[in-house]
């Protein structure tokens, strides 16, 4: 992810991982759940993963998402999803943030195939 102008790379991914988190609790995304995957995959620093009730407060989600990304200054992210809005997927480069309904969360369980031995690493929010 291009950082901020000034910005050190660590500086830019903690602004970005506090930007990703304050936009899901503003737009009400639930059991919002951050992973620490530095050092386990190239993927990037970070995976997100929350709940929107509804198609609609998952596509909802993702747009405030995307513009609070925008607003920081943290470039554009790539979307996969949205006209469904099942399933709806931001890589924003260091942090890669999946938004779904309850139940697809639920059938796919991302957060235990990425879960670590270590429970400190996985925060929920």
């Amino acid at each position: 992810m291009p950082s901020p102008a000034g910005i050190s790379g660590s500086d830019a991914a903690s602004l970005a991982i506090k930007t990703v988190l304050a936009s899901l609790e503003d737009s009400k995304a639930e059991n919002i759940v951050s992973i620490d995957i530095q050092g386990k995959s190239s993927l990037g620093d970070y995976m997100v993963v929350a709940s929107g009730r509804s198609h609609r407060h998952v596509s909802a989600v993702a747009d405030h998402l995307l513009k609070a990304l925008k607003d920081a200054g943290l470039g554009m992210a790539r979307v996969e999803g949205l006209a469904s809005a099942d399933w709806v997927l931001i890589d924003s480069g260091d942090i890669i943030v999946h938004v779904f309904r309850p139940e697809v969360r639920e059938f796919y369980n991302l957060e235990k195939m990425w879960q670590a031995p270590d429970l400190e690493e996985e925060t929920l929010h």
